[in-house]
Parts: C-alpha cells; structure tokens; sequence
C-alpha cells in the first residue's frame, strides 16, 4: 500500500476550491491533516464542501509531526512570512502563484527554500495541461523547427466588483495587476516555451473600465531567448473574457494554444489536435475552469517528496518568470 503524506492547506481564498477538489482526488495518496484560516466564517463555508478537518491555529499546524507538507494559499504578500515559517518547520511547501509581491522578496523565500534541502514548488498549473505538455514536447524535439515568431494574448475580463474587494488589484496585498495576477500562467508557460531574452518596448495602463491602483492593460514587443520577435498584449478588460492564446511560429510549423486547444501545423501537410478540457476562468467566474491542472500540480509535488527531486517548477522558474514581468512593467511606466 502507497504511504500517504500528511498535508495542510493554509488560506482558503478562491484557490482553495481546485486545490482541494485535487486532493479529494488524490485521497489514496494525501491524508488533509488541516485547513488553516484565520476567519471561522471561512472555515465554516469550506467544511460544508469539503470533509477535512479545519483550524484557526496556525501553530499547532505547524507543530504537527504529522503533516509532511504544506499548500500555501495566502494572499502574495504572506507568501515569504508564511512559506519561511512553514520550512523552518520541517515542511515542504507549495505556494500559490506569484511567488510575492516582487521578485525581491520571491529570492529571499526561494533562498529560504533551498537552505532548508525541503521540496519547494510553485503553483503555475497552465504547464501541466495535456496541449502545453505536447506543444512543449513539439519544441523540444524540433518537430516545429526553429521558432520565427511568437504571440502571446490573454483578453480576459473581470468586473469592478472583483477589484472592489478588499486588497484586490493593489500593491500592497497583490503586488501588480493583470500581469502578476492573471495572465502570470500564460505569461510563464510562453517564456518556459519560448524563452525571452529582452524587453524591446511596452506599454502599461488602466483603462476606463476599472477603478483600481495596478494596470489592467499591458502590451508589450518581446524578443524570445532566439532573438525572434513576439508580441504580448494582456488585459482584464476585455468583455465578457476570452480564452488565452498562445501562437508559435516555427520554421516547420505552426502552433496554436487556445485556452487548453492545441492546433498544430506542420508546413509538410501534417496536422495535430489537442482537445481543451474545459472553460479557462477568462470571464467575471474566476474559478470557471476545471480542477485537472491544479491536480496535476499536487501529484507532480507529491512525486518530488518522494523522490527527493524538484517540483516540475521550482522557485527559480517561477522567480525568473516574476522578474520578466517586472521588467515588462518597468518599460512600460517608463
């Protein structure tokens, strides 16, 4: 019989949902010691969902011999105090995108990471669908040939009354805008896919549609780490949110990712199709999207412990991915 591992999922935002829902999937392999939340209000709503044991007291998760690992689901600007407390504890962690409020402070809890020899892992699930892993494959293999072009768009759409909560859309709590917060799994799928190499000219802004402290646009010209051209354009503002997409150019082929749809076309004659598995949360329903990926991510985790390797992403993919963004940003105000 498989070991299961004892873990805990501290914060219950609207993360929690597919996380928890994966972990219901994965019940032969993972026993939920806690839930953690500082509101009962919270703790209550969750535990009429989902049948794990919840707690406001965070020390006492920590104390618990029992839990192996921790999912991290905090707000971003917890993630270092968190996430250090959790490793300094002897557990292995996986946190929640982004890593922090700026890649500053994602190095000092990517440090903290490896000092502590624990697994360490980012939660950037836009990697594991079944299309990524095949266009990924497609790349590596040379199958499209050299990449000529890129194209990487997220038209998605969120409501004044999301930004209107508390936190949401400011630095403080948040760390950036559309960027950081939404399109940052698209944005790292594509720079793990393509690489990026400089920041040639960006723009950033908040449109009319919005009443809040970061950007909801930004467009910016890439080169990929070939040097290739690639364009970027991300917004929350584009009614009423529309699957992300993802092109490539190659010298032997062409590929198209469409929310979870992959279009391949090859110049010989040869074409390939990778079915979605379902909505991608581009729309006023933030969690309108399936669990599979955020399930994949806890399984590719669990592997890591087991086998004593990285995560699929570690903290340094992630952190490289937060510093582009920063880049991006910076270009862009000038």
């Amino acid at each position: 019989m498989t070991r299961k591992i004892g873990i805990a999922v501290i914060g219950l935002g609207p993360a929690a949902q597919p996380h928890s829902h994966g972990l219901v999937d994965l019940a032969e392999r993972v026993e939920v010691r806690h839930v953690a939340s500082r509101s009962p209000e919270r703790l209550d709503a969750y535990r009429q969902r989902f049948p794990f044991p919840g707690t406001t007291d965070l020390d006492a998760v920590l104390a618990d011999g029992t839990v192996e690992a921790v999912i991290v689901l905090t707000p971003p600007s917890s993630h270092l105090e968190v996430g250090a407390r959790c490793l300094a504890a002897g557990k292995h962690v996986l946190v929640e995108k982004p890593l922090e409020l700026t890649a500053a402070r994602g190095e000092a809890l990517v440090a903290a990471a490896r000092a502590s020899g624990k697994a360490f892992g980012v939660v950037l699930q836009h990697r594991f669908r079944p299309a990524s892993l095949r266009l990924r494959a497609a790349l590596e293999s040379g199958e499209l040939g050299s990449v000529e072009a890129g194209l990487l768009v997220v038209p998605w759409w969120r409501p004044q009354n999301y930004y209107d909560e508390p936190g949401r859309g400011t630095l403080a709590r948040d760390g950036g805008g559309v960027l950081l917060t939404q399109a940052i799994h698209a944005f790292d799928l594509f720079r793990s896919l393509v690489g990026i190499s400089r920041v040639v000219a960006a723009q950033v802004r908040t449109t009319a549609l919005h009443r809040m402290e970061t950007e909801d646009y930004v467009g910016a010209l890439l080169e990929t780490g070939n040097g290739a051209p690639a364009t970027l354009v991300a917004t929350t503002a584009a009614h009423p949110g529309h699957p992300e997409r993802i092109e490539i150019i190659g010298s032997k082929g062409h590929a198209a990712l469409v929310g979870g749809r992959l279009q391949l076309s090859f110049l010989d004659g040869r074409s390939e199709v990778v079915e979605a598995e379902g909505r991608t949360g581009s729309g006023a329903n933030i969690m309108d999207f399936p669990h599979d990926a955020h399930r994949a991510v806890i399984a590719d985790f669990l592997d890591a412990i087991e086998s004593g390797r990285d995560p699929m992403v570690t903290g340094e993919e992630a952190l490289t991915s937060q510093r582009w963004i920063e880049a991006i940003l910076a270009a862009g105000r000038g």
